[in-house]
């Protein structure tokens, strides 16, 4: 929500007679620090034959020198800023641990830095006295500023003081009244005998009129105002500079602009300057306006704005209807648990075993709502900055011709349950589910943690740390080496079946992957093995050589799905056969000898099979088509019913396709 409003402030002096300038200097722009955004701002000088040059004080504030070559019977200035009135939290800031109670000591080159915002100028018998009534036990900084805010505020009533100059703090005190320069200058000496860097500061002060009149408290003013006005700022380590506002006794917050921050009050004078001796009329004015406001609780639409709302709501429905566009809508459930509200997992953690197990029945009821055939994939999901691991995502595809793309929904394994699979099973899988594809299970190849990376981690870990025992405020990385460790480096993590589609021969092909030492090791990590396959080992090809076939073209008109359990089990009967030729044969096409060598076609893709927490896991494949991926779900299915083994299925999703629902 965000209120914008233009804050207009003219300045005008008018002389009884053509008189000489001197050159002047205005401080009227916003600082380059204010927290408040400004969005335009414009300076207007009457008159017109005059010189600017833009330039900053030794503080960073904008100045702006004028230079008059003629005589004039007035001299007018007008600002003009535009600025957002988003809401700022004045409490919005970190401290530094040195400085989190008062008394703190600031660093010694901060101090150096700062040396200036500690000069005390004023004392006095009654300022020494006021002091002595500040209580300076130990407490934290933040309380205490806004204690030593509210307490100049009770000590000097506000007034409208029309004199030039500043009062004394001496003089403050005793009248018991001052305006904002006249208060806020105290509070500058006050902070500065306590110890603390402190500065003057002068700028515009917005205050916008509240929506709603407050039912137990001070509501703010009736209509929208602006004025000069002036405040102090406190440097704290780890916040900078804090406003502070004697004369209402608050913080600054996004109504305070400041145009000049100084460590003295005469150097944050709006315009200086001299002139010739003469009578002078003097006249300023003040105004803002809102340009423009967005709807909010307090204020909302209007009835008219809703009309033209549903109106234009109205005609981009029907736009899309004429048009034939369908849009679906896409959401992360999240759960608020009735059991364990407190718990990690639900406020702070990406992943939890309980969340799991939600988001596991409530993606398994929703297959049953939408199709019976529906296909459970369990994938990654985002990776959010900051987060060791990415989440994970729950899906459900089905083909909207109604021919199931998963037939038996207890083939696939629920990821809450531990069926006890060993890395033996998945080695049998994988063998049959080659055959079933029609090439041969040689290339089936086992995928092994890097023994000489963990052995050299362990190495490293501490003598009085055992690596089995796992702890859990450890980082996930000696976790899964405690895990690997125990489950012994030797065992193989799962088995790799290099796997492309021949669009030419109409089939599945494979090939060797053999790597310079001999065993393919995994690339060290805690993430699933088809996402840390070392495919930077293989044989070098061409990449226009390992494209699996060109996509389809999602705006023309696909042709209609087979049934793709039909065709594998016509194609596993084939297979079956005695006469079995030597599927490398038909797999290893005539080398390309390109780069002067022998290089065997091979696929850069492959299928893994895992056993991981007693279940096993199908990381598929990268695939362009459809078809290619229906029939290699429709094998890992009937595999999965031939070995009486359910399967979790991962990795790549299907490809996008308007033939199938999500």
């Amino acid at each position: 929500m965000s209120i914008r409003v233009a804050c207009r402030h003219i300045t005008h002096y008018r002389f009884d007679r053509p008189i000489n300038l001197s050159p002047h200097v205005l401080r009227l722009r916003p600082a380059p620090h204010s927290r408040t955004p400004i969005r335009a701002y414009a300076m207007r000088i009457a008159p017109d034959t005059h010189f600017i040059n833009w330039q900053q004080d030794p503080f960073g504030n904008y100045l702006a020198r004028l230079v008059f070559n003629e005589k004039t019977r007035e001299l007018r200035i007008e600002v003009e800023v535009v600025a957002d009135m988003t809401v700022i939290n004045p409490f919005d800031f970190f401290v530094e641990e040195s400085a989190e109670k008062i008394p703190f000591t600031y660093d010694a080159q901060l101090h150096k830095e700062l040396a200036p915002y500690f000069e005390i100028t004023d004392s006095g018998p009654l300022l020494s006295a006021w002091l002595e009534k500040v209580d300076r036990s130990p407490t934290t900084t933040v309380d205490f500023l806004v204690n030593l805010n509210q307490m100049v505020h009770e000590a000097v009533n506000y007034s409208v003081r029309m004199e030039p100059g500043v009062q004394t703090c001496e003089e403050t005190l005793q009248r018991a009244v001052g305006s904002c320069r006249d208060s806020g200058w105290l509070l500058v000496q006050i902070l500065r005998h306590l110890g603390l860097a402190a500065r003057f500061v002068s700028g515009y002060l917005i205050q916008l009129t509240a929506d709603e009149k407050s039912l137990d408290g001070p509501s703010g003013p009736e209509a929208d105002f602006t004025d000069l006005h002036a405040w102090a700022e406190v440097y704290i380590p780890g916040a900078g500079w804090v406003g502070l506002d004697p004369t209402s006794g608050l913080f600054a917050g996004e109504g305070h602009i400041p145009l000049a921050c100084t460590p003295h009050y005469s150097s944050a004078a709006p315009v200086t300057g001299a002139m010739d001796k003469c009578e002078v009329t003097f006249a300023f004015e003040n105004s803002v306006k809102r340009i423009h406001e967005d709807p909010r609780v307090t204020k909302p639409y209007s009835d008219e704005q809703w009309a033209r709302i549903d109106a234009l709501g109205e005609q981009v429905d029907a736009n899309l209807a004429s048009g034939d566009v369908r849009l679906t809508m896409g959401g992360e459930p999240t759960f608020v648990s009735i059991d364990d509200m407190e718990g990690a997992e639900w406020n702070t953690k990406a992943d939890g075993p309980h969340k799991r197990d939600l988001a596991n029945k409530l993606v398994r009821r929703l297959r049953e709502s939408f199709s019976s055939g529906g296909l459970l994939h369990f994938g990654q999901g985002k990776w959010y900055p900051g987060e060791q691991l990415p989440r994970w995502a729950y899906g459900c595809f089905w083909r909207k011709d109604g021919i199931p793309v998963w037939k038996n929904p207890e083939l696939l394994a629920n990821i809450a349950e531990n069926y006890e699979i060993t890395h033996e099973h998945a080695e049998r899988f994988a063998g049959e589910l080659a055959r079933r594809l029609g090439v041969d299970p040689q290339w089936v190849v086992p995928g092994y943690e890097d023994v000489f990376y963990y052995l050299w981690k362990e190495g490293t870990l501490p003598n009085n740390v055992d690596p089995l025992k796992v702890d859990l405020k450890d980082p996930l990385e000696r976790q899964y080496l405690a895990k690997l460790l125990e489950k012994g480096l030797g065992t193989p993590t799962g088995y790799a079946l290099p796997l492309q589609w021949d669009d030419k021969s109409g089939s599945w092909y494979s090939g060797p992957w053999e790597f310079r030492r001999g065993q393919m090791f995994l690339i060290p990590g805690g993430s699933t093995m088809g996402l840390r396959l070392p495919l930077e080992s293989l044989p070098w090809e061409a990449p226009e050589k390992r494209e699996a076939g060109a996509e389809h073209d999602q705006f023309g008109v696909l042709p209609v799905l087979e049934d793709a359990h039909g065709e594998v089990a016509k194609r596993y009967s084939k297979v079956e056969k005695p006469v079995t030729a030597h599927p490398e044969v038909h797999e290893q096409p005539p080398a390309d000898e390109s780069r002067g060598h022998t290089l065997v076609k091979i696929p850069h893709t492959a299928l893994c099979i895992e056993a991981r927490d007693g279940r096993l896991h199908v990381f598929m494949a990268p695939l362009k088509k459809l078809e290619h991926y229906l029939d290699l779900i429709a094998t890992i299915e009937a595999t999965a019913a031939e070995l009486s083994m359910p399967v979790v299925i991962e990795g790549y999703e299907p490809p996008r396709d308007y033939r199938l629902e999500r």
